[in-house]
């Protein structure tokens, strides 16, 4: 007792009076206030980024479609380099085989349809009073229609008079200028393509193995080496087979177009084939290219209909058959996706953009499901942050 007592005339507290620890609640509270600051942090940039990217990829146009085009071919080409690498193949020697294959078949593809579409073009101002011809009745009837509505709205709306109109129909004779003017620029950039994939094909498996390698840990290595695997099977499956499916279908456009005496049959086929990487606008496209054509070779508009009616069947069992039991299993993608994917690319980048549309979708959505996706509804509207709820993740809030 004159101990303790001794201990309070000194003013120092019993053992039994020690102050309390914080609650652990207000520790847990304020670690949430904390991330949920973060999260917000990060969602402005990452909105901001969002907003400024496009504007950026379209001003920076001639920088960033060539090096993104040269990336998606060279993921398409891994495995091939890989097979030679499997059979003793040195990288560097391996990347130039499939740098070389690659530019002789789009060598083959690009002689196959632009020299004979170059003519077609050429014709296209002799041709144009044939296809006037044949379209004769449809435009009587558009005529007709047209001084309907001339009559009626000077009728009522107190027209001055009769006005003429000229319209003048130049022919398309400025291809060679346009190719002499663009050439040089052109072959800048597509060699500068080719230098990106023979580089990045070369460089392909040290490059791997240092991001894996690099991995703090054993788990984040193993996320890094799947994600790397499943891009790379992902796209590469996805174009080796709309390749082999367009090529076909190409080719069998232009054996019944051969069949029905159609000039070019093989242009023809090229066109398709390649135009069916865009989903949805390039089958559209190649129908009316087919009329155009068809209309410009026969005399007969029934006949003429002929190619694009051909094409067209041709592309809905395509369509609804053979690429969904190709590729439908392995990648399934929201058409929704696909539209705002494609929509967006080709207002980016244009046609070349459209055509790249896909494949950056699907890598894209690989890597996002792969390493996660933001919950972004759950920060909005459930009070969590950017990586999940509390909830999901067993915690209280404050």
């Amino acid at each position: 007792m004159k101990r303790l007592r001794g201990n309070e005339a000194l003013g120092e507290a019993p053992a039994e009076a020690a102050q309390p620890e914080e609650p652990l609640t207000e520790s847990a509270g304020a670690a949430f206030r904390r991330d949920r600051l973060l999260a917000a942090l990060t969602l402005i940039a990452g909105v901001g980024l969002a907003l400024a990217l496009p504007f950026a990829l379209r001003a920076g146009a001639e920088f960033f479609l060539p090096v993104t085009a040269a990336l998606v071919i060279a993921i398409a080409l891994v495995p091939l380099l890989e097979w030679f690498e499997r059979r003793r193949v040195p990288s560097g020697l391996a990347a130039l085989i499939c740098v070389l294959l690659f530019i002789a078949v789009a060598n083959i593809a690009v002689a196959s349809i632009v020299l004979p579409a170059t003519e077609w073009v050429r014709l296209l101002p002799e041709r144009i009073p044939r296809i006037r011809e044949t379209l004769e009745p449809i435009f009587n009837v558009y005529a007709s229609l047209e001084r309907f509505i001339d009559d009626v709205v000077g009728e009522f709306g107190g027209n001055d008079g009769p006005r003429t109109r000229t319209v003048t129909v130049e022919a398309p004779n400025s291809m060679l200028d346009l190719i002499a003017t663009s050439a040089p620029h052109a072959m800048v950039q597509l060699f500068f393509a080719i230098l990106v994939i023979f580089f990045f094909l070369a460089g392909w498996t040290r490059m791997r193995k240092q991001t894996i390698t690099t991995r703090t840990s054993f788990d984040g290595a193993l996320t890094t080496a799947r994600v790397i695997q499943q891009v790379v099977d992902a796209t590469s499956t996805y174009l080796g087979t709309i390749t082999l499916v367009n090529v076909s279908m190409g080719a069998l456009v232009a054996l019944f177009l051969w069949m029905l005496g159609m000039p070019t049959p093989l242009m023809w086929g090229g066109i398709v084939a390649v135009l069916n990487y865009i989903p949805y606008l390039g089958p559209i496209a190649s129908v009316l290219l087919l009329a155009l054509g068809g209309l410009m070779a026969f005399a007969d508009p029934w006949y003429a209909l002929l190619p694009a009616l051909a094409f067209a069947g041709i592309h809905v069992v395509e369509a609804n058959v053979i690429t969904p039991s190709l590729v439908g299993r392995r990648l399934t993608i929201n058409p929704l996706l696909i539209l705002v994917a494609l929509s967006f690319w080709a207002w980016v980048w244009g046609t070349t953009g459209a055509l790249l549309a896909v494949p950056l979708l699907i890598i894209t959505k690989t890597v996002l499901d792969a390493a996660g996706k933001p919950d972004i509804a759950g920060f909005l509207f459930e009070e969590g942050t950017l990586t999940g709820s509390p909830h999901e993740e067993g915690e209280e809030g404050p």
